[in-house]
């Protein structure tokens, strides 16, 4: 018999997936880590920062700053989005959670898009399962469903989406988008204005987010992809015609974005040489995209034929298209894992395609590899929780409270309650993958999924107290507001040697307007705040005078960070 394609499939095998059990799976995915922490230091706390400016009316929309810095990460929309979300809902949540909530979507539109994404591939012709002779064979909307299931457990079990994804900045907006895009791509054939909207909507919101070069190429792609088709969607009748229209579709809306790149001065261009690190971005690729990698490899190799045939096998060109580009830039640009990000829904939908050419034993050497993992990681993060909340094994409390000085455990009941239902539904889970023959293609993807979706729910209840505590500035500006209490510190601060999201943390908790020391020497400001170490320096010999130390506040989680309280000695020169 002639096998057109590797993917052989009965339909005892594509038994839906229960809605219920996957919404469920994404709720636990999405809201943890979002919830009961403040905005910690570096890209989080900065964006937070601008977010708050724009939505104060203390910048301009065009071109933010703060404390006359622009931002460190490249785009825009974040930063409206925060600052509209700010404006709308900060009265009624807390700036914190207001600003998240944008992300938050954006993370639920991620895993939308890429379901429908794979389900639409799915369908196309060319990955259709091969016909039995007696039949029995999968049909088109169960088997399609079904890889769509796949695709987003893959998509839910890489490990690098979880962190990345739960943070309010630039490359959680890049991330969505590109879901869109995506989507975009794999049903312009059978929703035309659905597809149309995303692909626009996708294009412009990464040309605004800071990856216009990632829109244009996931254009140029699309567009070549589009004008190549001959037989694809529902009707191949009209798939001539469709193919030239979308094909101008995808060129024009290409075009409109690079114009409002142009516009609004938003090219930017963060090249490196990859091969002098090229041992570090081998490692950041093996645990980054695992375990969706060595599936994705599978596909490519078990498809490689219709891959060589790509007019008639869009769901492959389509998904090698948006994984390859990211993985281009990964190894050619920086930051690297976040660039990375942007590969991984169409990453997950090619491992989805591996599945139907599985034998059971591969199914259960993935299924017997999950369950040790994870449970392991599962006991790991319980027996680190007792350790700072009873002090034993006294090794790992003592390397706590080295990470996390100055830290007092407290128990959060709600928080452990969370904790043990998490993890009383994985042994569930586990039970009822390893108790019954379950002959679903999606089964080998579901220990992964719930074993990645455990760790992050016991991560951000269990450990989200002393995490919180050591990544953000609350701690630390608390103090420093207290010490400017003390001194009467008020009105305006000048700093010196603070990063963007040190600034930021200082207006947001100490309430107080910042300019920069070394722009500003003669500000009306009787009031300080530098880096202890970029103040000793001999360079800083004249600008040190006039200046004397009120108090230091130290941070000593990670590196020790010591901020200095200065007072003007000639408060005369200040009026």
């Amino acid at each position: 018999m002639n096998q057109p394609t590797p993917a052989i499939v009965a339909q005892s095998a594509v038994r839906r997936l229960p809605r219920w059990a996957l919404l469920l799976l994404c709720l636990a995915y999405v809201i943890p880590g979002f919830v009961m922490r403040g905005p910690w230091r570096s890209n989080d706390m900065e964006a937070f920062g601008f977010m708050r400016e724009l939505a104060l009316g203390n910048t301009s929309w065009l071109a933010p700053k703060l404390s006359g810095l622009s931002p460190s990460m490249d785009g825009l929309l974040p930063y409206w989005l925060g600052a509209l979300s700010l404006q709308g809902f900060g009265w009624l949540m807390g700036p914190e959670m207001a600003a998240r909530l944008p992300f938050i979507a954006l993370l639920i539109l991620t895993l939308g898009a890429t379901w429908w994404g794979a389900y639409y591939l799915a369908r196309t012709p060319g990955a259709q399962p091969v016909a039995f002779a007696f039949g029995g064979e999968a049909q088109l909307i169960d088997y399609s469903r079904a890889m769509a299931d796949a695709a987003l457990l893959a998509l839910v079990a890489t490990l690098g989406l979880a962190q990345p994804s739960h943070e309010t900045t630039s490359y959680v907006t890049q991330l969505g988008c590109t879901a869109l895009v995506f989507f975009a791509a794999a049903a312009m054939a059978y929703h035309p204005n659905k597809s149309a909207v995303a692909l626009l909507v996708g294009l412009l919101g990464l040309a605004l987010s800071g990856a216009p070069t990632m829109a244009v190429l996931f254009g140029l792609g699309g567009s070549l992809i589009a004008f190549t088709q001959h037989s694809w969607g529902d009707n191949p009748g009209r798939a001539h015609r469709q193919a030239r229209i979308w094909a101008a579709a995808w060129l024009a809306a290409t075009v409109l974005a690079a114009m409002l790149t142009t516009a609004l001065d938003q090219w930017v261009w963060h090249l490196v040489d990859s091969v002098s690190d090229l041992s570090g971005l081998l490692q950041l690729l093996l645990w980054f995209c695992w375990p969706a990698w060595p599936l994705a490899l599978w596909t490519l190799w078990v498809w490689r034929r219709q891959i060589a045939s790509p007019r008639k096998n869009s769901h492959l060109s389509i998904a090698l298209l948006f994984a390859a580009v990211p993985v281009a830039a990964c190894l050619s640009s920086t930051p690297a894992d976040r660039a990375l990000l942007l590969g991984l829904p169409a990453i997950a939908t090619l491992a989805a395609f591996a599945l139907p050419t599985f034998r059971r034993s591969i199914s259960a050497l993935i299924d017997w590899f999950t369950l040790l993992f994870f449970t392991v990681s599962a006991i790991a993060i319980w027996v680190v929780w007792l350790a700072f909340q009873t002090g034993y094994p006294p090794k790992i409390a003592a390397n706590i409270a080295r990470l996390a000085p100055q830290f007092e455990a407290s128990i959060s009941w709600i928080s452990v309650l969370i904790a043990l239902i998490a993890t009383a539904s994985w042994f569930a889970l586990v039970v009822w993958r390893t108790s019954r023959n379950r002959a679903a293609i999606w089964k080998s993807l579901v220990l992964p999924a719930g074993g990645a979706t455990l760790s992050w729910v016991l991560l951000s209840t269990l450990w989200i107290a002393p995490l919180d505590h050591a990544r953000s500035y609350e701690f630390q500006m608390t103090q420093l507001a207290g010490e400017m209490q003390k001194a009467q510190a008020t009105g305006c601060v000048l700093t010196y040697g603070l990063g963007r999201s040190q600034i930021a943390a200082v207006r947001y908790y100490t309430h107080v307007d910042t300019a920069l020391l070394r722009h500003n020497p003669t500000a009306p400001c009787n009031w300080a705040l530098v880096d202890a170490d970029r103040w000793a320096g001999d360079h800083n010999i004249k600008l040190r005078q006039g200046w004397d130390e009120v108090s230091r506040i130290t941070r000593l989680s990670g590196r020790k960070e010591v901020l200095i309280l200065l007072k003007r000695t000639d408060s005369a020169a200040a009026q």
